[in-house]
């Protein structure tokens, strides 16, 4: 499926980039290593994000640290992770985000439907776990917080570890 296969109402959020990825030869020899990698892994590049957080060093160590733990290494299974990953980048009109998450989201077990799924609305989902964690990415964007009946809701199928990551 195309990432571009649906579009939120409204479209896709359009900004010029501000910071662009950095020319090979300003590179790190480290993100490179991680690129040649990441290619073994059937990734034909790195994410941009990666190249434009490098150009911060005393930021990119951390912040790739706070990244690692939550994907690959959180906790939450792979594929709900990534509907709330899809649903997210679907409210914010995030095209960048979507097109990444539609090929990671395929490559762990999502089937297309469900991908149109997270871009229709939780209700589209018949199971409860995924309703929830859609209606809490809807109330996230909307209203800045989950509310206490979705949290509650969440809390009896995550454990505190897990409502954190999500």
């Amino acid at each position: 499926m195309s990432s571009d296969a649906l579009a939120p109402p409204g479209g896709w959020l359009e900004s010029a980039a501000r910071i662009g990825v950095p020319p090979a030869a300003r590179r790190g020899w480290v993100l490179r290593a991680m690129s040649l990698a990441a290619r073994r892994f059937g990734r034909s590049e790195l994410p941009d994000v990666l190249w434009v957080f490098h150009l911060n060093p005393r930021l990119f160590w951390p912040w790739l640290l706070f990244a690692s733990r939550l994907m690959p290494g959180g906790r939450l299974p792979a594929q709900e992770r990534e509907l709330v990953i899809l649903r997210t980048a679907w409210n914010c009109r995030s095209r960048y985000e979507w097109g990444q998450h539609v090929e990671i989201g395929l490559r762990v077990g999502l089937a297309d439907a469900d991908i149109v799924r997270a871009a229709r609305a939780p209700q589209s989902f018949e199971q409860e776990r995924r309703r929830l964690l859609l209606a809490a990415c809807d109330e996230l964007v909307r209203d800045k917080l989950i509310g206490e009946t979705t949290w509650r809701a969440l809390a009896a199928h995550f454990n505190p570890r897990l409502l954190i990551e999500i």
